[in-house]
């Protein structure tokens, strides 16, 4: 898959933005919550991906173990692609819309890549704003040195 070669720095970020600004993006997003008891779980679902100004936005349901767990940890990890093709994000909270409040550009953009607009949908949604602090993407073993393309929210020269 790799095509002999890893690729560079530069033509993973080309493809990560690509992946990222594909139409009907979804990606794996992981979650977890501790009790008032102390334990830990995590939670596992596929969702929508919107890049819209160097940031992720996703559309979920308000009630949502997601939603929840996101709003109430400010955390997520985010993963898009096949394992042997894969973009990992660590990304933190950084706004919740209810569909009453929601910028008009913000949803039209989510409705226009992800191919569905949360708007219509009838449920109460919220949108959540997140800002990746690191970007890694690898596909073969011979890709994981370099994989970390962005850290500390920035992108690596």
């Amino acid at each position: 898959m790799t095509g002999g070669q890893p690729r560079t720095r530069e033509q993973r970020k080309v493809d990560t933005l690509a992946k990222l600004a594909a139409s009907a993006a979804d990606a794996w997003v992981a979650t977890a919550a501790v009790d008032a008891g102390g334990h830990a779980s995590s939670y596992l679902v596929p969702l929508s991906l919107v890049w819209i100004d160097e940031r992720v936005v996703l559309a979920t349901e308000a009630s949502s173990v997601t939603a929840g767990n996101i709003t109430s940890q400010g955390g997520v990890r985010l993963g898009l692609g096949p394992t042997r093709d894969v973009v990992m994000i660590d990304a933190e909270l950084e706004h919740v819309y209810s569909l009453d409040e929601v910028p008009a550009g913000l949803a039209r953009g989510y409705a226009a890549q992800a191919g569905w607009d949360p708007r219509e949908s009838g449920e109460s949604m919220r949108f959540l704003v997140l800002r990746p602090l690191r970007i890694q993407a690898w596909r073969e073993a011979d890709e994981l040195p370099g994989r970390t393309l962005m850290r500390g929210g920035a992108w690596i020269p």
